[in-house]
């Protein structure tokens, strides 16, 4: 992996890191929420740091290049945190349907008294 990969993958998941602890500081960010944010960060700035495990890995998994493997890491990444925010998704969906039920009900039982 060429050293300006490793630089940029570090600022930036440092960047990313620090953003999120900034967010959850001012309250705009739950941590819960953050985690994988977070965790996604360490592990980018450990693939950059230790390279050569890196390199090796990719080698037994069949990668022509150790930036293939990074970007099947950040990949799948994405992908993880899209389905997380797709249940999270649906389950709001529910709680505003029930929310709407609960709201004409309320209003029907005011119309008829």
């Amino acid at each position: 992996m060429s050293i300006t990969l490793r630089i940029i993958l570090i600022i930036a998941s440092t960047f990313s890191f620090i953003l999120c602890i900034k967010r959850i500081k001012q309250s705009k960010l739950k941590i819960t929420n953050s985690i994988i944010w977070m965790i996604g960060s360490f592990v980018l700035i450990l693939m950059s740091i230790f390279s050569n495990a890196v390199e090796w890995l990719s080698t037994k998994l069949g990668f022509i290049a150790p930036v293939n493997f990074v970007f099947l890491v950040v990949i799948a990444f994405l992908l993880i945190q899209t389905f997380v925010d797709n249940i999270r998704i649906c389950i709001l969906n529910e709680k505003i349907k029930e929310l709407d039920h609960y709201i004409a009900l309320k209003e029907y039982e005011e119309e008829n008294k």
